[in-house]
């Protein structure tokens, strides 16, 4: 029956997501004093909402002797730089951007300058809606220098340690959910394959050598999802990356309305999957396993009913694994999984919309498509 086959499918993926909960690496409760230079690089643009309670984190880091706090205010008109200044004093160095040249967009151009301005041996990048626990670059230092002894002991040349994200969880927790319940963690740490990568941006922590190696930020200067493709860069170098659960180091708040979801994932969802046709056969699929079990539990004929019940029960189970794994609430949002599916999938369709009309646009300006990898 094909009930119980989707059914079987559902429960396969959730024992995933457990597994892959239980092998997520996460960083030491007490990290060791850092022993080398490391840059905390923050680009802002229109931040002055929301920067303050960023920098006095930043202010406020331990356990790193040696960190250098380095901001570019990319074109702000709200009074960021001001901000920065009155708040930063002389422990934070402000640069002011320089205009965006042709091909680049202004995530990675930011990041790039930063970079750039640098000596430091570790780079920390950070966003300015993510606030950071006292030991957090610490945290994410000793992250980069764990070791996979099934890997033959190599260390990591970039780490993501994902943030606990607040607001919105009926969508935002599905990022989370994403990646433990779809992508094989320790095989994509063992895999040299670049298409094998996550990444989040929002704080991200790379060695600054293979960050060169890598081609930096210079790399994906045109890519909408700058921080996979970074992620991507380092593995094609040689490297080596890790996703991490972050949630006890650092917050973030990405979005302070359904309307700013809606703009936010409306840029960039469509670069997840490449093409229209790779999306619609992604959502259907997630329709298919997660939405479908509910139909057939609310509306489906007494045989099936029992299917769909289990189906649906093990869909909320992978979102409460997920869920207690990287800092999330698991309830009342994971029953309503099959409601965040097919809000995640009216998303897509608003970012595909979007880009088939030339209208994606962030921080006030265009974002232009491009598709595949450099």
């Amino acid at each position: 029956m094909i009930a119980w086959a989707v059914t079987a499918v559902v429960a396969a993926l959730t024992v995933h997501t457990g597994v892959n909960a239980a092998l997520l690496r996460r960083p030491p409760a007490r990290p060791p004093t850092v022993d080398r230079p490391v840059a905390v690089l923050l680009p802002v643009r229109d931040e002055a909402h929301r920067v303050e309670p960023c920098l006095r984190a930043l202010l406020a880091q331990q356990g790193v002797p040696d960190l250098e706090i380095v901001v570019l205010d990319d074109g702000s008109g709200d009074g960021t730089a001001d901000l920065v200044r009155a708040i930063g004093g002389d422990r934070v160095r402000l640069l002011t951007g320089a205009p965006l040249p042709a091909g680049w967009l202004g995530k990675p151009y930011a990041c790039a300058q930063l970079a750039a301005a640098t000596a430091a041996e570790v780079l920390v990048f950070v966003d300015a809606d993510v606030v950071l626990a006292p030991h957090a670059v610490a945290a994410a230092v000793a992250l980069l220098d764990d070791v996979d002894k099934v890997a033959g002991g190599d260390s990591f040349d970039l780490v993501s340690p994902y943030p606990k994200i607040l607001g919105q969880p009926l969508v935002q927790q599905l990022l989370q959910w994403s990646w433990l319940t779809f992508l094989p963690l320790r095989a994509m740490e063992r895999s040299r394959r670049p298409s094998l990568a996550a990444a989040g941006g929002q704080f991200l922590a790379v060695r600054a050598d293979t960050y060169a190696r890598a081609g930096g930020h210079a790399a994906v200067r045109d890519r909408v999802l700058e921080d996979i493709e970074l992620a991507r860069a380092v593995k094609r170098a040689g490297g080596r990356i890790a996703l991490a659960d972050g949630s006890a180091l650092a917050t973030c708040r990405m979005y302070a309305s359904w309307r700013e979801l809606a703009d936010g994932y409306g840029k960039s969802l469509w670069a997840s999957f490449g093409s229209p046709g790779a999306a619609a056969a992604v959502v259907a699929m997630l329709i298919a396993l997660y939405v479908l079990p509910f139909a057939l539990l609310l509306t489906g004929p007494a045989a099936v009913r029992t299917a769909g019940l289990a189906g649906y029960l093990c869909g909320v189970a992978g979102r409460v694994v997920a869920a207690r794994a990287t800092g999330g609430r698991p309830f009342p949002v994971a029953l309503a999984h099959p409601a965040a599916i097919v809000t995640f999938a009216i998303l897509l369709g608003v970012s595909f919309r979007r880009r088939r009309h030339g209208t994606l646009t962030w921080k006030n300006r265009p974002v232009e498509a491009h598709e595949g990898t450099p």
